[in-house]
């Protein structure tokens, strides 16, 4: 008894190939890399009496962290040098109530390149925020915890999302929103989600500003 031949296309093949073998998934990790305000960093005091000044900070990747502070908020931006830092979005975005982050842990998310070599991308920091509580009590000491998820150039250094840093899931979810909205986000655009009423952005979006 003969048995049937079955013929397979060249394109049948390949992608009988492909669904075997699917390509690589692209590579993500962390690096994390620590600053003190007060022992790491490098400060320029300010001018007025609401303006501290700024701080320049080690970070990783030819990246600096840049942090800036007055009237008890702070803001954190990253690049190439304190100028560029400066001049990003991020230099100027803050939480509506007071703020600080004079030390902490930044987790870089890299991707390793085509070509091999790595690239950061985003990072997600830990922020104190000062809470309703905290005024009523006349705390000094920030208990509230916010993870901010920033983008990186090339494209724009900017708030991405945020995440009650009190979450079970809280770096689970920074995770998430690095690794799949960062790269695209529009820094002129794009609102940043999460954060509830501690969003900058919550009452009014970007699209409505002049």
């Amino acid at each position: 008894m003969s048995h049937p031949i079955i013929r397979t296309s060249g394109l049948a093949l390949s992608l009988a190939l492909f669904a075997v073998f699917p390509a690589a998934a692209q590579e993500i990790f962390s690096v994390y890399t620590k600053f003190d305000a007060d022992k790491t960093c490098k400060h320029t005091p300010g001018t007025e009496e609401e303006d501290y000044g700024f701080w320049r900070c080690p970070g990783y990747g030819g990246l600096i962290v840049y942090l800036s502070a007055g009237d008890q908020r702070m803001t954190v931006s990253f690049g190439a040098s304190v100028k560029k830092a400066q001049d990003e979005v991020a230099a100027g975005e803050t939480f509506p109530g007071f703020n600080n982050v004079y030390e902490g842990t930044v987790e870089w998310r890299v991707e390793k390149l085509p070509n091999g070599k790595t690239r950061p991308f985003a990072t997600i920091l830990r922020w104190n925020l000062r809470t309703n509580a905290d005024g009523e009590r006349g705390n000094v000491k920030s208990t509230g915890r916010m993870l901010v998820v920033t983008r990186l150039n090339p494209g724009g250094v900017c708030h991405v999302g945020y995440v009650a840093g009190r979450d079970p899931k809280a770096n689970e979810l920074a995770h998430e929103i690095a690794d799949k909205q960062a790269k695209t986000f529009n820094c002129e655009k794009d609102d940043p989600h999460g954060g509830g009423d501690n969003n900058p952005y919550a009452t009014e979006k970007k699209s409505e500003r002049k």
